[in-house]
């Protein structure tokens, strides 16, 4: 009995830490996949809304000449609350656009404000169901509670409500349009540093309303340069957290399967190694207690208590042992700790150029093969910038070396500062390569003159006045079958700039 009482304690102590291990595991777990989800569920929400922006920017001029008639006449326009797409709102435009501009052309042949107040507001429907519809189907396709286009109206704090993918009857069977509400900073600081800042911020502003709480992301929307207002995109919270209690019970649930059975082979391991024999030296003794047997005393003289003894002898040299492996784990944790930062530090030293900062060739190639990767997978929003220091030869003849790096270093400083949101590669001894994507792919032109006119405007000594030529290209399938062809291609547009350059110098 008392060795099945010794054994039932080892079971409570390691069915303590069990349960403490699974506090700290489910805890440090849940934490773990809510950081996970939410990049996931702001990479899934930013993609939904890059692809509302790719639809809308694709129509060209259709979407900017809409949303200014639509926000100036709202109040005229009546769209059925229960219209199933835009097909009939279309026919009814096109039908009254050719019955008084036959044979024209919206745009090439006759301008939006030359046309009669009807087609102007036929149009401004059929784009509005139009627009509408996209923005429900974005919804519901991609599972979101709800999503909408705000414009701010140019007063403080106040937004219009152009595009709401809930339809809400006002009263008379058609669409409440265009809401007019004010909107605290405070309530929804993420969507005001959205059109403040032109990017989208990172995290979501938190709502309860009739939808029921959700998270909302924010992104800008451009065209042609101009930020015209924001795409909004909400998931409802309880989904949210479902999805990360239901990742982090299945993470649990293995875990505690595999403590179970680690708990289960200990505790047999300690039952048949050391508790029998523990048992085996008790009944020894019990039945020398019941017969007196001299034999069996001698017996546990000679043997039983030499066995204890041993046993004694064995757990300490055991817990010596356990001790010094113990040490000599933590030992070599420390050095494959310290090993692993070394290799950390000696693999970011590999990719990392010595005199400017920036990354080098190494992870130049790196970056071409995930590119590449991209590619295949159907990216296409890349593209290349080279920027070619002149004259590096004769300012390391003329000053030296030392101040030729100097050169090189501003350089790369006004790279960096002019691509502030792209990765920057020295490439050669006078060459960067940037990698175009984000925002510094769509600006790339206004970024190529802003890097122009900063370098006109050097000044101080030589070796800080440097001329560079710059070239760039962006991917173009017509063109281009892999990576390096896009670089060939800036490459030659620096060249081109380089001879420009030298003829401006004659």
């Amino acid at each position: 009995m008392r060795n099945q009482r010794l054994l039932l304690k080892f079971g409570l102590i390691f069915l303590i830490f069990t349960v403490v291990t699974l506090l700290i595991s489910g805890f440090a777990t849940y934490v773990h996949q809510t950081r996970i989800y939410q990049e996931q569920q702001e990479q899934k929400l930013r993609q939904i809304a890059e692809y509302l922006s790719d639809v809308i920017k694709a129509d060209g001029e259709a979407f900017p000449i809409y949303q200014e008639y639509f926000t100036a006449h709202y109040e005229e326009l009546e769209i059925p609350v229960d219209f199933p797409d835009a097909a009939a709102a279309r026919e009814a435009y096109e039908v009254l656009f050719a019955q008084q501009y036959p044979g024209k052309v919206l745009g090439r042949d006759v301008a939006f404000d030359e046309l009669s107040p009807e087609v102007q507001k036929a149009y401004a429907i059929y784009n509005h169901e139009y627009y509408l519809a996209l923005f429900e189907q974005a919804a519901k396709t991609f599972g979101l509670i709800y999503a909408y286009y705000v414009v701010p109206t140019g007063e403080d704090l106040h937004m219009y409500w152009v595009l709401d993918a809930i339809r809400e009857d006002r009263g008379d069977g058609n669409i409440q349009l265009c809401m007019d509400v004010y909107e605290a900073m405070d309530q929804h600081k993420r969507m005001w540093e959205a059109w403040n800042t032109g990017e989208a911020p990172s995290g979501y502003d938190t709502y309860d309303n009739e939808f029921g709480k959700t998270y909302a992301w924010y992104t800008p929307l451009y065209l042609n340069g101009v930020k015209l207002g924001l795409i909004g995109t909400e998931v409802e919270i309880a989904a949210y957290n479902r999805a990360i209690a239901m990742n982090t019970l299945r993470q649990l649930a293995s875990i505690t399967a595999i403590l179970l059975a680690a708990v289960a082979i200990t505790l047999l391991f300690i039952d048949r190694a050391y508790i029998s024999k523990i048992r085996k030296l008790s009944g020894a003794v019990a039945a020398y207690a019941s017969n007196k047997n001299a034999g069996i005393v001698r017996e546990i003289e000679q043997n039983g208590r030499d066995e204890l003894c041993r046993l004694g002898n064995q757990t300490a040299a055991m817990i010596l042992e356990l001790d010094n492996y113990m040490k000599s784990l933590l030992e070599t944790t420390e050095e494959l700790f310290q090993a692993k930062e070394q290799v950390d530090i000696e693999s970011k030293l590999a990719r990392k150029d010595a005199l400017t900062g920036v990354l080098n060739r190494n992870a130049y190639e790196e970056e071409v093969k995930r590119l590449t990767w991209q590619m295949s997978d159907g990216y296409t929003r890349f593209g290349f910038v080279v920027v070619d220091l002149n004259f590096l030869k004769r300012m390391n003849d003329t000053y030296g070396h030392e101040f030729g790096n100097i050169t090189i270093q501003e350089c790369c400083r006004l790279v960096r500062s002019v691509f502030a949101r792209s990765p920057v590669f020295r490439i050669g001894g006078d060459e960067f390569a940037v990698v175009l994507e984000n925002e510094d792919y769509a600006e790339i032109t206004k970024l190529v003159e802003t890097f122009k006119a900063e370098m006109k405007k050097q000044s101080g000594d030589p070796w800080k006045r440097f001329s560079a030529a710059i070239g760039y290209a962006l991917y173009d399938p017509s063109k281009d079958d892999c990576v390096t062809n896009v670089f060939m291609r800036a490459d030659k547009a620096m060249y081109r700039n380089k001879k420009e350059m030298k003829a401006e110098r004659r």
